[in-house]
């Protein structure tokens, strides 16, 4: 049989079937292959590594609840925000590859020791005695919607990152000129001579009534009711749910240990702490700080005699090095320089000033029950919220009115009438139930819905009140603003005329005096023939004013020249100022000041070059875009 059919193989008819079964192969099994090449479903590559549209669209989702939780409020992303997000998530998202890919070629990896290691020092995960409690790990991975996967890839790809761009951060170092500059800019003192027009020393003339009904006509916004509007609202939270769940002793007992951190601290010390190899030298340093020296000063005699000086601010008993040196600390008075003590590890002598106490706190579960009552109560109607918020949901979605929604759904229901600030007609603020993220967004909705409108579930986050809220609304009634008399404001009118003709004659006066300084005349000979005196302020800072200093002053006197004027208004008058005199203090005498400048420099100068440092290798990875699935996403 297989020899007659191999006879066969070289005529045309079995040529021709051949053919046909190839070209049937083709079009019903590879042609589905060659028709999808070139529509490819990933939206960026990096390399052999790929961006996949749910990967985005995962850390987009992400990055829009980042953003809600910072504004306070739902956002409905227009088309241009879903476009900057997605697009700022996906230029991370690809560096963060790029990345990675030189971690790979350099052979970078994170032992699982190294990752348990960090994990356990995280602030977050630890009691109150700073140890790692797996219950309050637990409970933030819950609170975050992470899972504990999640939690070891992120830390993971962050240790990684740290490797690698940590040496590249270590080598930065701010030039000499450029710190002393900063340093100059940052802590550079001006003092000013200034004379000053009081509003409290003018008599205010005395209007005619023509000026006052002018007054009255040119000011309509002044003596007017502001808008109110009735509305019917519904509010749906965790506090409106709570009274229907039941919290046992148990219960309590769970979250007083899950928050036993808040409860309990350790006391805090911060403290300077000298330490040198000679008793007679400790001696004469601790005998040079009674006398007054600075801290500067008393690091620099220990470095002279051989130690150094150390300063530990706000550290419990376990973060000092040495249990002998943590209890000398926390048995010492506060801003007393203690006598040497020899450190019982060494031949080293400590000298000890405690800077500052923070107490700790030891509440009791019995102390803190009702709070935690509250506080379980709410957790636990966070889980019926988003169950009663659909039957909500879908009852006004299916034609119902605020009136109309069943008894049983734990809502708080009010109706009265505001203006836009949240007030009644009698001047208090309005009764709205909730947290204050959800009294902000009822105020702002009340005043954009229209008469009529039909209401709409909203949710808003609420931190404050441990999860989210929903409303919904609808307006009643709406009173436009309206024109109070003349005869029943009139009072007002005076005082507010008074008040504007005594600010436009110290304006006038301030304002020729600084014309006159302008024209080369001297700020003493100007204020002299204003019969008016000058005074020498105080040193003032770019960001703190003395006392007597007008902190309206602050920002135009660090952009004069010598002897130059400038004038400003205060809440008391005018001012007109002349710049009298700059200080800037020597960086060896303020060394502190000086070391921080530096740092910030360091620290701004690594953030740069590891920004450029990224930048480089995402242009050597040669990322390539899918625009026509982005904009799919976009869609």
């Amino acid at each position: 049989m297989i020899s007659a059919f191999r006879s066969h193989l070289n005529s045309w008819v079995v040529r021709a079937f051949f053919l046909l079964m190839v070209a049937a192969f083709i079009v019903w099994g590879v042609g589905d292959v060659i028709r999808n090449m070139g529509h490819e479903t990933w939206v960026a590559k990096v390399g052999d590594r790929t961006i996949e549209p749910a990967t985005l669209q995962e850390r987009y989702q992400r990055e829009l609840a980042r953003l809600t939780q910072m504004v306070g409020q739902q956002i409905d992303p227009t088309p241009e925000i879903k476009r900057s997000v997605l697009t700022q998530v996906l230029d991370r998202m690809i560096t963060e590859l790029a990345i990675a890919q030189q971690e790979t070629r350099m052979g970078i990896v994170v032992p699982r020791d190294s990752l348990l290691q960090a994990i356990y020092a995280v602030p977050q995960f630890k009691d109150a005695n700073g140890r790692f409690d797996p219950q309050i790990f637990q409970t933030v991975l819950r609170n975050n919607g992470l899972t504990e996967a999640r939690l070891l890839q992120m830390m993971s790809a962050d240790l990684s990152q740290r490797q690698l761009l940590e040496p590249v951060r270590a080598g930065v170092a701010p030039p000499d000129i450029l710190t002393r500059e900063a340093f100059a800019f940052t802590f550079e003192q001006r003092a000013a001579d200034m004379v000053e027009l009081p509003f409290a020393k003018v008599a205010p003339p005395t209007p005619e009534e023509a000026a006052l009904h002018r007054w009255y006509d040119n000011h309509p916004d002044l003596y007017s009711t502001p808008e109110y509007r009735r509305i019917k609202l519904i509010v749906l939270s965790p506090q409106t749910l709570a009274k229907e769940v039941q919290v046992s002793d148990a219960d309590l007992q769970a979250a007083y240990e899950r928050h036993r951190s808040e409860f309990v601290t350790a006391e805090k010390r911060s403290a300077q702490v000298v330490s040198v190899p000679e008793e007679a030298r400790a001696a004469a340093i601790a005998q040079q700080w009674r006398s007054g020296a600075d801290w500067a000063a008393i690091q620099k005699a220990a470095a002279e005699a051989g130690g150094s000086g150390v300063e530990l601010t706000d550290a419990t008993r376990q973060e000092f090095p040495g249990p002998e040196l943590a209890q000398a600390v926390f048995d010492a008075p506060a801003d007393k320089v203690m006598e040497p003590e020899k450190d019982p590890a060494g031949a080293v002598w400590h000298v000890i000033k405690v800077t500052r106490v923070t107490p700790g706190k030891d509440a009791s579960f019995e102390q803190v029950r009702d709070a935690l009552r509250d506080r379980v109560a709410a957790e636990k109607a966070a889980d019926l919220i988003y169950d009663r918020a659909n039957k909500i949901d879908n009852a006004l979605g299916g034609g119902s009115s605020l009136d109309e929604l069943p008894n049983d759904l734990g809502v708080a229901a009010v109706t009265g009438t505001l203006d836009a600030q949240g007030n009644t007609q009698q001047g208090g603020p309005a009764p709205i139930p909730g947290p204050a993220e959800l009294r902000q967004a009822v105020i702002k909705a009340a005043f954009e819905a229209h008469k009529g409108d039909p209401p709409h579930l909203i949710e808003v986050p609420a931190p404050s009140s441990g999860g989210s809220a929903y409303y919904a609304l609808t307006v009643e009634e709406v009173s436009p603003p309206a024109e109070k008399p003349f005869d029943e404001v009139a009072d007002r009118v005076r005082a507010d005329w008074e008040r504007d003709a005594i600010r436009h004659e110290q304006e006038q006066a301030a304002a020729k005096i600084l014309a006159a300084v302008k024209g080369g005349q001297s700020l003493e000979d100007a204020a002299t023939v204003a019969g008016l005196t000058v005074r020498r302020t105080a040193f003032a800072s770019r960001t703190e004013a003395p006392e007597g200093f007008p902190k309206e002053l602050l920002q135009p006197l660090f952009g004069l020249n010598k002897g130059e004027p400038t004038m400003v208004e205060t809440p008391d008058g005018f001012v007109v100022a002349v710049l009298a005199e700059t200080k800037v203090p020597d960086p060896k005498s303020a060394t502190a000041n000086y070391a921080k400048t530096r740092d910030a420099m360091a620290g701004a100068l690594a953030n740069d070059v590891e920004l450029i440092y990224a930048s480089v290798l995402r242009e050597r990875a040669r990322p390539r875009l899918n625009q026509q699935v982005l904009n799919g996403l976009l869609q």
